[in-house]
């Protein structure tokens, strides 16, 4: 009993440090964007995406070479994913002035696609290689390099866009830290940097006694636990950018985050040496894969459709149902994770 607790106790201590480091990681990534002088909706959109993914990153190569648990890898990618959109739920419920797609742009539509897209070849890929043998580039799947091409295509996308548009989180965030210097952003963000990575290398093994120590599969742990603490700085930050209402800079980052995860799958595929990363982890991640799809699409229907209307008054209807796709993903995990 004393062990599962101080399991338990460990869990919520990386939660701890990664929900303060993350946020301090994103504060001084805005920071750094605003006094390096580059564009703020191009490098404010990469630095946020990128940094509250670091848990993920950290994770994901800490589980394929130390620990040696490719099914936490790519559970924590694709739960995260999933929790990501789940978030929205979240934001739609805190922004009681309307629903919180009739204040997002609908340039988001552009990032939530390019999700839809990565996030469903990775689970193609996943039912590919676990159906039986196929060509791989050493121990590296041929899926890896199309990933990472994909991913970059997206950026430069999203790059392009961002030059043509006027960003309207990106005024009205201007001149918001006037009392720092790029210097000093810089070295906060490198100390937020180092407690992100310890408690994700940390993290891993964790999940893996909880797993054992509570009798649960080792895929169902790293999609639901191990996911939702490595989302604890896309937690914090999107709650933080909506309270000063920045609804843009919220929601963009939980896309960006997506698009950010699967190419950490092709990371992690590059770091497993005994083969091909998806060959070896269990198929029910797929599942959480099509969920991610499916609620990337509603995201997509409510950043166009912008529905008004609330169900008792608390959210949309698109976040019910993302909701609702969430619940039974998480149901099927539990039962199915093997």
């Amino acid at each position: 009993m004393q062990e599962i607790a101080f399991i338990w106790a460990s869990l919520f201590a990386c939660l701890a440090v990664i929900g303060v480091a993350g946020v301090r990681l994103s504060r001084y990534g805005d920071i750094i964007a605003e006094k390096s002088g580059l564009s703020r909706g191009w490098v404010g959109l990469i630095l946020l995406a990128t940094v509250t993914s670091l848990p993920e990153l950290v994770t994901g190569l800490s589980s394929v070479t130390i620990a040696q648990v490719p099914d936490i890898a790519v559970g924590d990618i694709m739960g995260s994913c999933v929790f990501n959109l789940l978030i929205i739920v979240v934001l739609d419920f805190l922004y009681r002035k309307e629903s919180v797609y009739t204040r997002a742009r609908q340039g988001n539509v552009l990032s939530a696609g390019y999700g839809i897209a990565l996030i469903g070849f990775a689970g193609f890929n996943l039912l590919l290689y676990r159906a039986g043998t196929f060509p791989s580039l050493g121990h590296v799947g041929l899926y890896t390099p199309v990933i990472l091409l994909l991913y970059l295509l997206a950026m430069r996308s999203l790059y392009r866009y961002e030059q043509a548009q006027v960003s309207e989180y990106v005024e009205d965030r201007a001149e918001r830290y006037p009392e720092m210097r790029l210097k000093q952003a810089v070295q906060g963000y490198a100390m937020a940097s180092v407690a992100v990575v310890a408690a994700g290398i940390w993290l891993p093994f964790i999940a893996k006694d909880l797993a054992v120590a509570m009798a649960w599969e080792q895929s169902f742990v790293g999609t639901l636990f191990v996911a939702a603490v490595t989302s604890a700085p896309e937690v914090v930050v999107t709650v933080a950018a909506l309270r000063i209402g920045a609804v843009d800079l919220a929601i963009g980052n939980l896309f960006g985050s997506n698009l950010f995860n699967i190419a950490i799958i092709a990371i992690d595929d590059l770091a497993y040496l005994p083969g091909p990363l998806l060959a070896d982890v269990s198929l029910t991640h797929a599942a959480s894969a099509f969920s991610a799809m499916m609620m990337s699409g509603l995201a997509v229907v409510g950043l166009v459709l912008r529905p008004a209307s609330r169900v008792f008054r608390s959210i949309s209807w698109i976040s019910l149902l993302l909701l609702v796709i969430y619940l039974l993903n998480t149901l099927f995990l539990y039962l199915y994770g093997n």
